[in-house]
């Protein structure tokens, strides 16, 4: 998705500014927002993919207002009114108008599910198209939807540095689809490739599927 999200080395963003570690929040309605989309990932109604996809689908200029948590309490919102959990008018309101149609995770089995998560790990029947040490293309292409190709390496060449199995696939995870999988590699990048030769030097490494890849 060519959306606003994407802006890694866009310019006119400025330097990511490094924060200490504390706080981690910066006002308990962070922490709310925080604690209500795990909890509400809990239920089970959607994959992380679906939650990323539903803060991506923002105008790109309510995206680019918003703080983190904004982000997160945009994304659980909407993913609750999409999957049926609550009226536009609930959210609106801020009061339910009946019984829950989920029931809520019990307090004793919430940190074994936070622990757990949700396996992503997949059999696919496809040998990997490519090895550990593998010069790759990230293909050029512009999708609609959700991909995790970021845009400043499509067109790039990089090097299989690690081959990680089969996963699901993010990109038809994020519509619901959670049983497609492809192979999954990590991909390291010389900085001069992606950003010319006033880069800083050193690597970028990227998780990439599959799909997004072609012999180089």
């Amino acid at each position: 998705m060519n959306g606003a999200h994407d802006m890694g080395g866009m310019h006119g963003f400025g330097p990511v500014e490094d924060e200490p570690v504390h706080p981690i929040f910066h006002g308990d309605w962070e922490k709310k927002a925080f604690a209500l989309t795990l909890a509400c990932g809990g239920l089970g109604q959607w994959s992380i993919d679906e939650a990323r996809y539903a803060r991506e689908r923002q105008p790109p200029a309510r995206y680019l207002e918003n703080t983190y948590y904004e982000q997160w309490l945009h994304g659980v919102e909407t993913m609750l009114v999409e999957k049926g959990l609550i009226t536009p008018e609930e959210l609106a309101s801020g009061k339910a108008a009946g019984p829950g149609k989920v029931p809520a995770l019990p307090a004793d089995r919430v940190f074994k599910a936070l622990q757990q998560g949700s396996p992503y790990v997949r059999e696919v029947p496809n040998a990997p198209l490519f090895t550990v040490g593998a010069k790759v293309r990230v293909k050029t292409f512009h999708p609609t939807g959700h991909t995790r190709a970021p845009r400043y390496l499509r067109g790039h060449v990089g090097t299989v540095v690690m081959h990680h199995g089969a996963h699901v696939f993010a990109d038809t995870s994020a519509t619901g689809d959670h049983k497609t999988a492809h192979h999954l590699y990590n991909v390291s990048f010389a900085a001069d490739e992606l950003w010319g030769p006033q880069s800083q030097g050193g690597s970028v490494h990227a998780d990439l599927w599959e799909p997004y890849l072609e012999p180089a």
